[in-house]
């Protein structure tokens, strides 16, 4: 139970300890794909927390763990949609510039690459377009089959795979001839 904050009682809490132990248990892996995402930290806390909202309205409105059959799947298409979503906002296209000459933090998400690595993926992920960034994130990072990354972008499996094909030619483009790519 939860106190309502209007002192009239107590009210059911929709998203209950459940909802709780599944944020703890998927945020960091959400943060790492927001991260790879949207290439800013900041940007990505902001990404998970509004993905997190819209998986806790569904998990109150009675769909929670036992009503959603995968939620971590369900929680990262709702990431991926909304990153998407965001990038179409006319708002999305302000960026902040960095003054002060920081790196934007290598907090939780330094497990994904290493530092300079790192920097080269966000700037070349930053160049692809919102849905191409999402599929390469989705295939690559995520480990995601072509038919779940279809099913997360509403997308058919072909144009799952011609994206993603686009993507990594656009990427080895951007990379240079000179720039050696090692398993």
């Amino acid at each position: 139970m939860v106190r309502d904050d209007t002192g009239t009682g107590d009210r059911a809490d929709p998203g209950g300890e459940g909802f709780d132990a599944f944020v703890r248990a998927a945020t960091p892996s959400l943060y790492r794909s927001a991260v790879l995402l949207c290439g800013d930290p900041h940007l990505a806390q902001d990404l998970v927390q509004e993905a997190l909202t819209k998986v806790y309205l569904a998990w109150g409105r009675g769909a929670g763990a036992g009503r959603i059959e995968n939620p971590v799947a369900y929680a990262r298409t709702t990431l991926v949609r909304t990153f998407i979503s965001s990038r179409r906002r006319r708002s999305a296209a302000e960026r902040p510039v960095d003054t002060a000459g920081h790196d934007g933090g290598a907090g939780d998400d330094a497990d994904v690459v290493g530092l300079a690595e790192r920097v080269d993926l966000r700037a070349i992920l930053a160049a692809l377009a919102p849905a191409d960034r999402a599929v390469l994130v989705l295939r690559f990072f995520l480990d995601c089959s072509v038919a779940d990354t279809a099913a997360a972008l509403s997308l058919t499996e072909t144009a799952v795979r011609t994206r993603t094909r686009r993507a990594l030619d656009r990427t080895r483009h951007l990379l240079g001839p000179d720039t050696r790519l090692e398993a």
